[in-house]
C-alpha cells in the first residue's frame, strides 16, 4: 500500500483470504442495530482492526510481489489512516468508553478495506532518501487529524443533545469539556506532524513545485494554524472552531487521497 513493494494489490490467497476477513469483522460490526451488538461489538472492532494490521503489514513486506519499488496511491494512505484512527480509538476507549463511535469506524474500515483492494495505488520510484520518513509524517498527520475530526464529530453531536434536551444515547460517553480538549489535542498533536512534514519536504525534496498537492497542503496547514490561534487569542468553541478543523481537512485530504482519486479513478476511467 503506502510503501508496499510491489505493483500487484494482494496477490495471492492469504491477503486475500485476510482482506475478506477483515471486511467481515468491520461489516458485523457497522450493520446490525447498535443495541444487538453491544456486548461482542469491541472485539469484533478490534479482530477487523488485527486483521487490518496484518494486510497492512503483507503489502508493505511485498507478500506475493514480483517487482520491487514503492506504491503510492488514494486508498492505501485512506486505509492506513482509518487504521491509525481506529487505533487511537481502541487506546482512549480503554480511558473512557465511547461505544457510540464503534459503528461509525466500523463503517470506515469497511469502505477503506474495499477501496484498497480495488485500487491500490501505483509503483513509484523515491526521489530521495528521505521520502519514506516524508510519507510516514505525512499518513501520521493524517491519522492524528482524522482523530481529531471524529472527536469533533461527537462534540457536535453532543452540543446539538444538549441544545435540544434530548437524551444521551446507551452507555453515555465523554464529557463535553473533556472531549472538547482531546478534540483540540489530536489537533495540536496533528499541526506539529503535518509542520514536520511540509518543512522535511521542502528541505530534502529535489523537485519541490507549486502543484495542486503542495498548495493544498499549505492551505490546510494555514486553516490549522488559524484555528489554533483563534482557539488561543478568542476562545473559539464549539461550532466555530470545528467549522474551522472541517475545512482543514478537507484541503488535507484534497491535497493527496483527493488528486490521486482523480489521477488513478477518473482519468484512469477516462482514458
Amino acid at each position: 500500500m503506502i510503501l508496499s513493494t510491489g505493483p500487484a494489490a494482494w496477490s495471492g490467497p492469504a491477503p486475500l483470504a485476510v482482506a475478506t476477513l477483515a471486511l467481515l469483522a468491520y461489516l458485523a460490526v457497522a450493520l446490525p442495530p447498535a443495541g444487538r451488538t453491544a456486548g461482542w461489538s469491541a472485539p469484533v472492532l478490534v479482530a477487523g482492526w488485527g486483521l487490518h494490521l496484518v494486510l497492512l503489514l503483507l503489502d508493505i513486506g511485498g507478500w506475493g510481489q514480483q517487482a520491487p519499488g514503492a506504491r503510492l496511491g488514494f486508498a492505501p494512505v485512506l486505509s492506513i489512516t482509518v487504521w491509525l484512527v481506529i487505533a487511537v480509538h481502541g487506546i482512549e476507549s480503554r480511558l473512557v468508553p465511547l461505544p457510540g463511535v464503534r459503528r461509525m469506524l466500523a463503517a470506515s474500515g469497511t469502505a477503506a478495506v474495499a477501496l484498497a483492494w480495488l485500487f491500490p495505488g501505483e509503483p513509484r520510484v523515491m526521489s530521495s532518501p528521505w521520502a519514506p520518513l516524508h510519507f510516514v509524517l505525512g499518513v501520521a498527520s493524517y491519522g492524528l487529524f482524522g482523530a481529531a475530526v471524529l472527536h469533533a464529530l461527537l462534540l457536535d453531536g453532543a452540543e446539538r443533545r444538549l441544545r435540544l434536551r434530548l437524551a444521551e444515547p446507551a452507555g453515555g460517553g465523554m464529557p463535553l469539556l473533556q472531549l472538547e480538549r482531546m478534540t483540540f489535542r489530536f489537533v495540536e498533536a496533528g499541526f506539529a506532524v503535518l509542520s514536520a512534514t511540509l518543512l522535511l519536504g521542502m528541505l530534502t525534496s529535489a523537485h519541490w513545485t507549486w502543484d495542486h498537492k503542495t498548495v493544498f497542503s499549505l492551505l490546510g496547514w494555514a486553516v490549522f494554524a488559524a484555528l489554533l490561534t483563534g482557539r488561543r487569542r478568542n476562545g473559539w468553541r464549539g461550532r466555530q472552531a470545528t467549522r474551522w478543523l472541517y475545512a482543514g481537512a478537507a484541503l488535507l485530504l484534497l491535497a493527496y487521497a483527493g488528486s490521486r482519486f482523480v489521477l488513478e479513478v477518473v482519468l484512469e476511467r477516462a482514458g
